[in-house]
């Protein structure tokens, strides 16, 4: 079909967002030739052949680097606060076809199962790590262990890990002086109860990034219960009246859209929104569904008083060491894979569990373009079970203008207390001599001073204060829970709650962040929804 036309009047499931869930979704559930699917995405519409070099590079960061794409394939105006301290500044979401599968680090991790009994435990029933192992297995082609049985083979998403003989230098050094302090070899991140030294998973085949639009559009294209429009910027759900009564629960019928210059009102059966944790709530507030005051402030009439909306903001705090590499562990190319090893471990502080820490090391600086990123490598470190909370917040009715949101970063002392230990252990890790052979200097950040020079706790918390940053894995802003909590959003069919026919499907809907990138987890969100939305629409 042609990008910015939808070929019907009324479809029976109407998403949102071409991202990692949309995508996902949207394929999976044109799978029924007897159901008509239309997917809206607010940026680009493109085949995969189409995809831009520096999309499909393992760099991972090419794309985000290029000015020439930097406004077509992220969203170029949302802005967020990541500490009390700090001010607020640019937050990299993507847009177009995979959203920001597309564009992201391409990393593969796995929550551990530790994170979905969390969930469970929280009453979202069918989430625990036994309900959606089926779901990680059925997006998964596991490229080195497809015999495990915790893995897939054949799946839409590959999972592929760089042979240690073709790792770089930074990957190599902290292999070595990880492995010496203690933390132990996993060869399988993602096997359960897994720690330590372990090569860093990602999604690619055959030296190439695969993002959902890859992997789950492009060979359902053919289908012809399935539009795809791009272009499509989503102002807010249409409700009407399940029925002619004052106590009837409001439906939602539609979505009011603008393609190309034209407002117009598609209709469905079902909305489903996968426009992200930063999107998806804005969608949700601008269409009365949010706390009612605010709402009121902003000239927004309140059709359900949902006060979860936009609260529950959750993040990975991070910071990095810079090392300033010696000429013979330079990369040769920035074409170079950056990370390939990383180091999962427990800090055992603060009531954390497994696995609440990982150390990541990158051969290529990550914040120079050209040959001036061959000069610097890192160790990232980031608390991977954070307990810290943000908000987000629309600050009109005009969907062109993008949410504000303040992360809130360490402002839970238990998130503090690991990450100053995390630099601590990171300190020790770069002391070791297979550093001092790649390395003629360690400096904390962009501080420009050496690591020698943080000696005092305070020193540390005023670095992290200012400088913490965060890998981009927003998330929680619709949180799924029990319908007699008013924390909740959605119900553990994603199904908004005070309303029919609206599901949120996304990152968003996580009620505690997996100790993992968020990229796995939110295509698994999506195989386990459309699973129950089979179920239920074949009884």
């Amino acid at each position: 079909m042609n990008p910015g036309t939808a070929e019907r009047k009324n479809y029976d499931f109407i998403v949102v967002g071409a991202g990692s869930a949309g995508a996902t979704i949207a394929a999976r559930l044109s799978e029924d030739a007897s159901v008509s699917v239309l997917l809206l995405e607010a940026g680009p519409e493109y085949r995969s052949e189409h995809t831009p070099p520096e999309m499909r590079s393992l760099r991972g960061s090419d794309i985000s680097l290029s000015e020439k794409y930097r406004t077509k394939f992220w969203w170029p105006d949302i802005s967020g606060r990541r500490t009390d301290r700090q001010d607020p500044r640019y937050y990299a979401r993507g847009r177009g076809m995979g959203g920001s599968s597309a564009v992201n680090g391409l990393v593969a991790i796995r929550g551990t199962p530790e994170d979905f009994d969390t969930w469970a435990e929280l009453g979202c029933s069918g989430w625990s790590s036994e309900d959606v192992l089926p779901s990680f297995i059925r997006l998964e082609d596991d490229l080195d262990f497809e015999n495990k049985p915790y893995h897939g083979s054949g799946g839409p998403l590959p999972v592929f890990r760089t042979p240690v003989e073709e790792w770089g230098a930074v990957d190599l050094a902290l292999r070595d002086a990880a492995l010496e302090l203690g933390y132990g070899w996993s060869d399988d991140h993602n096997a359960p109860e897994n720690t330590g030294v372990s090569p860093c998973a990602m999604n690619a085949r055959n030296g190439v990034r695969v993002s959902t639009n890859d992997a789950y559009l492009e060979p359902s294209r053919d289908r012809s219960n399935l539009d795809v429009v791009g272009g499509a910027l989503v102002d807010r759900v249409i409700f009407g009246r399940a029925a002619p009564s004052a106590l009837a629960v409001p439906r939602a019928t539609g979505l009011r859209v603008r393609l190309g210059e034209e407002w117009t009102q598609l209709m469905g059966r079902e909305i489903i929104l996968s426009a992200g944790a930063v999107h998806t709530p804005a969608i949700l507030m601008r269409s009365g569904v949010g706390p009612e005051n605010e709402l009121r402030e902003l000239g927004i009439e309140s059709i359900v008083d949902a006060p979860g909306v936009g609260q529950n903001l959750l993040d990975h705090p991070a910071v990095k060491l810079t090392l300033s590499l010696r000429p013979s562990a330079r990369a040769k190319s920035i074409s170079l894979r950056p990370y390939n090893c990383c180091v999962r471990y427990g800090s055992g502080l603060a009531g954390a569990g497994p696995n609440d820490m990982i150390l990541v090391a990158e051969n290529i600086w990550g914040g120079c373009v050209g040959e001036d990123a061959l000069l610097k490598g890192s160790i990232f470190l980031s608390v991977f079970q954070s307990f810290s909370r943000g908000q987000l917040r629309i600050t009109s009715s005009d969907p062109t203008i993008d949410p504000v949101f303040d992360e809130r970063m360490l402002s839970d002392e238990r998130d503090i207390v690991r990450l100053r230990d995390g630099v601590r252990r990171a300190l020790e890790i770069a002391d070791h001599p297979a550093f001092a052979a790649i390395a003629e200097k360690v400096l904390v950040g962009d501080t420009g001073r050496e690591k020698e020079e943080f000696v005092e706790d305070a020193q540390v918390d005023e670095w992290l204060q200012a400088k913490c940053g965060e890998p981009s894995h927003v998330s929680g802003t619709c949180r799924m829970g029990r319908v007699d909590d008013a924390r909740s959003v959605v119900d553990p069919d994603c199904r908004v709650i005070g309303v029919d026919g609206l599901r949120v499907v996304d990152a968003s809907i996580m009620p505690e962040i997996p100790r993992a990138n968020t990229h796995l987890t939110t295509v698994m969100i999506a195989e386990h929804v459309a699973s129950r939305i089979f179920n239920g629409f074949n009884e």
